[in-house]
C-alpha cells in the first residue's frame, strides 16, 4: 500500500471526500515527522511508537578499495509495534 491507497482507504472508512482523507493523511505524518525533529516519541495506544535512535560512529569498509572509511554518527527514525497491531498481523486478536 502507497500513500495514495491509504488516502483511499481512509476516505471510505472515514466516509471523507479524498480532499479532506489527504488533509489527515498529511497532517498525522507532519505532526509525527515534527515530533521525532524535536526528539519527542509518539504512541499510538494499540498501534505502536515512532522514536528517534541513535548510531553510533563506527569503522567500514570502502567495497570498491577495501579501505576503511569512518561513518558519522546519525539519528534515524524507528517504530516500535505495540501489542495490538502484533496481534493483527499475527492473527491471534
Amino acid at each position: 500500500m502507497n500513500k495514495t491507497d491509504l488516502i483511499e482507504t481512509v476516505a471510505g472508512v472515514a466516509d471523507l471526500s479524498k480532499t479532506a482523507a489527504t488533509e489527515a493523511v498529511e497532517a498525522i505524518v507532519r505532526a509525527i515527522t515534527e515530533a521525532l525533529c524535536k526528539g519527542e516519541q509518539v504512541a499510538i495506544t494499540g498501534f505502536g511508537t515512532f522514536l528517534v535512535g541513535s548510531r553510533a560512529e563506527r569503522t567500514g569498509r570502502n567495497p570498491q578499495t577495501g579501505k576503511a572509511i569512518t561513518i558519522a554518527a546519525s539519528k534515524t527514525p524507528r517504530f516500535k509495534p505495540g501489542k495490538g497491531l502484533k496481534e493483527a498481523v499475527n492473527g491471534t486478536k
